[in-house]
């Protein structure tokens, strides 16, 4: 995400190691030839034309530009929060993952998720770049957005063009069917693995706070008795509006109750972005924009909140209770192009914390190591890297990048 003039490559580069100058940005090189990357995959999210901007203030002289490792702020050991950034990296570097049909290239995502049966789905935002809106719409509206995979990243089945405006979390129950928050669309479809639809809930292009209505549902997560339960709603983050609360249904589709409002304080919610559920039955609420994880029993009850997670755009929760928590946004307002990094509310705002993906115990909250994300700080405005996370049955973690790519690290 460095920009700078030609004349530092030379000091750039060594630095860098796994980064190219490319137009004044220094991008990330893509770990092997395989999967789809989209054309941001190894930005940082950095606009092709940062440098240029940077440069053409200060009476011309440009803004301070600093390479790798050498901004002179240092991200402590552990943020204010108490997200620690020092932890073990048991996996090797990210590479990427998936091979979509060819001329097909990731675009956003922010799932990734594993089935019963060991396979991989992962939705994106039919081959475009963004959230909500009407990515899926339009002249994308023949695109598929659902892909499943097998481990080693081989196409299984691939489905869903022209169902979504823009969908956002996908889950797969243990029957095998497949949940889809479409943010864009305000509704959240139940379908089977042939895509065909078998419930819907919410109304298309209402956004409400009624029972029968969603503002932006972020994800879906089931319970083991069937019961629905749904994250809503991902518009208004730092800001007194839209929905902030879950939602929960049978599994008929049966409105029963709903909890949360707008807020910091237990129980409350703001962007409501990814849920999971642990073995013993407990809600796990990422609650993004106050930067925690919420933990309730299935009727609402507050049990606790997480800070030591970071961020969490996505979570995953295995068989033994091993839960992985994606951080794609933390940032501190620091850039390195000479910009201001954050809009007046301060979204994102989570002051020295590192990206990445932490992993711990959805038992007692500890967490245990640490994957960093590879673009360097201070980050980029917007997101990187894996907003969506989960693993597979050999321990490899998959991350979801907003900016364009699955990503996967096997274990060292």
């Amino acid at each position: 995400m460095f920009c700078g003039n030609r004349a530092g490559l030379r000091r750039l580069l060594p630095i860098v190691g796994a980064g190219v100058l490319i137009s004044g940005v220094v991008r990330l090189e893509a770990q092997s030839n395989s999967g789809s990357p989209g054309p941001l995959a190894q930005s940082c999210g950095v606009p092709a034309n940062a440098g240029a901007n940077a440069a053409g203030r200060a009476g011309g002289r440009g803004l301070p530009v600093f390479p790798a490792g050498e901004y002179p702020v240092k991200l402590p050991a552990a943020s204010l929060l108490g997200a620690r950034n020092d932890l073990p990296n048991p996996y090797r570097p990210g590479v990427s993952w998936g091979q979509l049909p060819e001329g097909r290239k990731w675009g956003s995502t922010a799932s990734v998720t594993t089935a019963p049966d060991g396979t991989i789905w992962v939705t994106d935002r039919c081959g475009n770049s963004g959230a909500g809106g009407s990515t899926c719409g339009g002249a994308s509206s023949n695109v598929n957005p659902i892909f499943q995979f097998d481990t080693s990243g081989r196409m299984l089945k691939q489905l869903g063009a022209g169902m979504f405006v823009s969908p956002h979390k996908l889950e797969v129950d243990k029957e095998g069917n497949l949940w889809l928050a479409d943010n864009g669309g305000n509704q959240v479809f139940k379908l089977n693995q042939d895509g065909k639809i078998l419930m819907t809930l919410g109304k298309k292009g209402v956004a409400g706070p009624g029972e029968d209505e969603f503002d932006a549902p972020t994800d879906v997560a089931i319970a083991p008795n069937g019961d629905i339960f749904v994250g809503d709603g991902h518009s208004g983050g730092g800001t007194a509006t839209g929905n902030a609360r879950i939602v929960k249904f049978d599994k008929n589709g049966k409105f029963l109750k709903a909890w949360g409002r707008k807020g910091m304080g237990p129980g409350e919610f703001d962007v409501v972005h990814t849920l999971a559920f642990d073995s013993r039955g407990r809600l796990f609420v990422g609650d993004r924009q106050n930067n925690r994880i919420q933990v309730f029993d299935q009727n609402g009850k507050f049990i606790a909140q997480w800070l030591q997670f970071g961020r969490p755009s996505g979570m995953y929760i295995d068989k033994n209770d091993v839960i992985y928590v994606a951080d794609s946004e933390s940032r501190d307002g620091r850039t390195n192009t000479g910009q201001f990094g954050l809009p007046q509310t301060g979204y994102g705002f989570n002051l020295g914390t590192q990206r990445g993906i932490r992993i711990g115990s959805a038992r007692d909250g500890s967490v245990k190591s640490f994957i960093p994300d590879p673009c360097p700080y201070p980050y980029a405005g917007g997101s990187s890297m894996a907003e969506g996370v989960t693993v597979d049955s050999e321990g490899s973690v998959y991350g979801a990048d907003f900016l364009g790519d699955v990503r996967k690290y096997a274990k060292k």
